[in-house]
């Protein structure tokens, strides 16, 4: 492949990009903006993609999150590329300042522990799934319920900016292919020459 490395990474060099990006964070910001922009589809398609993709990465259903939102786009119509794009929003930076907000608006809505703690006094439900489970609840119930009205909430931002984004991005390109169109159609008329005159 043209421009490819001709090192191969091995699987902790390829771990390392997928947490940290070798990249600097501003560069991967425009690369996610100008693949969303560059989809096929319509503005509110793609918007509610994105839009769904954002929402659902409040949830704290780390590395579920495209297999929620592709689903969800797909019944209501938003564009499933965009959502499996939006679902980046969860990342290395945003992912404890959004958990974090989740589990404390949570906690108002259900309560919970103000810290947690190890379910070692939870009782034995028989096996490691279980106990795992019922000493993560505590922690996890008020996560899922602060996360739902804070993901509506982003979800509805994204949608209005990646619209207006998208919406202005379409129209520019339509503008350039036409011009690009108007260009050649010019460039491929014969010139003509004027007439001679006579006796000249």
């Amino acid at each position: 492949m043209l421009f490819r490395s001709r090192q191969t990474p091995d699987a902790w060099t390829r771990f390392r990009t997928a947490i940290w990006p070798t990249r600097s964070w501003s560069r991967s910001f425009t690369y996610f903006k100008k693949r969303v922009l560059r989809l096929a589809g319509s503005p509110h398609a793609i918007a509610l993609g994105v839009a769904i993709g954002v929402a659902i990465s409040f949830t704290p259903f780390l590395g579920f999150h495209i297999l929620i939102a592709l689903p969800i786009a797909y019944l209501i119509g938003g564009n499933l590329v965009a959502s499996a794009l939006g679902t980046a929003f969860a990342n290395p930076l945003t992912i404890p300042f959004m958990w974090a907000a989740s589990y404390r608006l949570g906690r108002f809505f259900v309560g919970g522990p103000s810290r947690f703690r190890h379910g070692g006094d939870v009782p034995d439900p028989g096996g490691f799934a279980e106990r795992s489970f019922h000493a993560a609840w505590p922690v996890l119930k008020p996560m899922i319920a602060g996360s739902i009205p804070l993901g509506i909430i982003a979800g509805i931002i994204a949608y209005f900016v990646v619209a207006a984004a998208t919406t202005g991005f379409q129209a520019m390109r339509r503008e350039r292919l036409a011009a690009a169109v108007v260009r050649r159609r010019t460039s491929a008329e014969p010139e003509t020459k004027p007439a001679p005159v006579e006796g000249t």
